[in-house]
């Protein structure tokens, strides 16, 4: 098997974004995903990337446990997916000479300030997933000053996500399985970002040699409000009323930061420029990933 890159997490958003980049470019890649890979296995993971001839250039670890209130109730899964995992994956990558991309995220910040995050700001994460997301982090840096770590945040594209949910309810309230408003918090603030554009990004990056930490988001901020609020509008919801709440009414396990604004500067330096996240948002719904694909629900 020859590949020039190996994409971890092949069936997440990223992941599936990238191999159709890839795809698209003809650059040689192969996917992979639990339960074919426990990239914390230390031998399986050797034998998976010793077995490639010649071996990968470059290896994308998208993979994560993402769920953050089941990170809280199962902390040594998440420990394990999210922090030893990547170091796992990363002395690997560093014995066979691929480049290891790994992906990060905003919860490794606390969420108390009011200006975008640095790369170089403290970190100061407040739930399992983002103390675990940023030992993984760690565990590669530390492994080869060659790889990078990019962080970005509130990631939409194929499969589950906000957006897909959001618009579930809208036409469930449309066709009378359900009614009242939708109950969305407006006291979260952050960088919406579309699958597709962070593949863009990180192809980018690899090929401007990118090392060490990166931020890359779509530009703009919002809270989850503003994004659910634009998307109704977008899919002819308008009529929708979106109920404004604050996270604490939730009562969830996690604790989420209230400001995870990322500053994205520094990958704007090596090219990488994301466009706002409103056209990122209606490309997604114009694109054959849309929950919308086949006509909108919400026209007549």
């Amino acid at each position: 098997m020859t590949a020039r890159w190996i994409v971890m997490g092949c069936r997440g958003q990223l992941g599936r974004a990238s191999l159709a980049l890839l795809e698209a470019r003809g650059v040689s890649a192969v996917g992979v995903d639990l339960p074919e890979l426990d990239i914390a296995d230390a031998g399986a993971v050797r034998g998976f990337l010793t077995a490639l001839s010649p071996a990968p250039k470059v290896v994308l670890n998208a993979a994560a446990f993402t769920h953050v209130d089941r990170c809280e109730r199962e902390p040594a899964e998440a420990a394990r997916s999210n922090a030893v995992g990547p170091g796992v994956l990363a002395e690997t990558c560093r014995a066979v000479g691929a480049k290891l991309i790994h992906v990060s995220t905003d919860y490794v910040f606390g969420g108390d300030a009011g200006t975008p995050y640095r790369e170089e700001d403290p970190t100061d994460p407040r739930c399992v997933y983002g103390r675990t997301k940023l030992e993984g982090e760690q565990r590669v840096l530390a492994a080869s000053a060659d790889f990078a770590v990019l962080r970005t945040s509130w990631v939409f594209g194929s499969g589950r996500n906000f957006i897909a949910a959001v618009l579930d309810q809208a036409a469930r309230r449309r066709s009378g399985e359900a009614s009242g408003p939708l109950r969305v918090v407006d006291d979260q603030v952050g960088r919406p970002t579309y699958a597709v554009d962070l593949a863009e990004a990180v192809t980018r990056l690899v090929e401007q040699g990118a090392r060490g930490l990166y931020h890359v988001a779509n530009d703009g901020i919002a809270t989850w409000w503003d994004l659910a609020r634009f998307c109704l509008d977008e899919a002819d919801y308008g009529d929708l009323a979106i109920e404004r709440i604050r996270t604490d009414e939730l009562d969830l396990p996690a604790r989420r930061p209230s400001w995870s604004v990322l500053d994205c500067s520094r990958a704007r330096v090596l090219g990488v420029r994301m466009r706002p996240w409103q056209d990122a948002v209606r490309a997604y719904l114009g694109s054959a990933d849309s929950p919308l694909a086949g006509g909108s629900p919400g026209r007549s």
